[in-house]
């Protein structure tokens, strides 16, 4: 068990595939550490310098964009919920509804793992309210609320 009481929860990239429909280049989590049912989990992103956003990105001093850390949150958010919802989640997708107080404390960088923690701030009916930090070696850089909507693909 970890230092908070929540169960290890090992999820490869091809679990995580099976749950959110995103792919390369913008497939943004590698694995889920923890999980705990309807209420948060950890993902993990570990940021190279092969991603392709780092050629335009201040390419002489490569820094992942908040943007796609914020999408990271929402991604590992995406998984808790599905994966949360079992059978009756699949194939459902997850759209962002909102980003609130986002903000930035310090760069990300090649070289850096990328711990991604969302907690679930609340749930009604296909609406999810999440807060997500994202960490690298203990350090706060990024964190925000937001909140998504379950739908079915072709309700869109």
């Amino acid at each position: 068990m970890s230092e908070e009481g929540k169960k290890p929860f090992v999820m490869d990239v091809r679990g995580i595939m099976s749950k959110i429909p995103h792919r390369y280049p913008l497939l943004l989590v590698d694995r889920i550490l923890e999980f705990d049912a309807g209420k948060s989990a950890v993902g993990l992103k570990n940021v190279t310098i092969n991603e392709p956003y780092f050629q335009g990105h201040f390419p002489s001093a490569p820094v992942m964009p908040g943007v796609l850390i914020v999408e990271s949150m929402a991604q590992t958010a995406g998984v808790l919920v599905v994966h949360t919802m079992g059978a009756e989640g699949e194939g459902k997708l997850v759209y962002f509804m909102t980003i609130d107080n986002a903000k930035f404390r310090r760069p990300v960088v090649p070289g850096d793992s990328l711990y991604i923690h969302v907690e679930v701030l609340k749930s009604r009916g296909p609406v999810w309210k999440f807060k997500g930090e994202a960490k690298v070696d203990g350090q706060l850089c990024a964190e925000a609320e937001f909140s998504a909507m379950i739908v079915e693909p072709d309700s869109v």
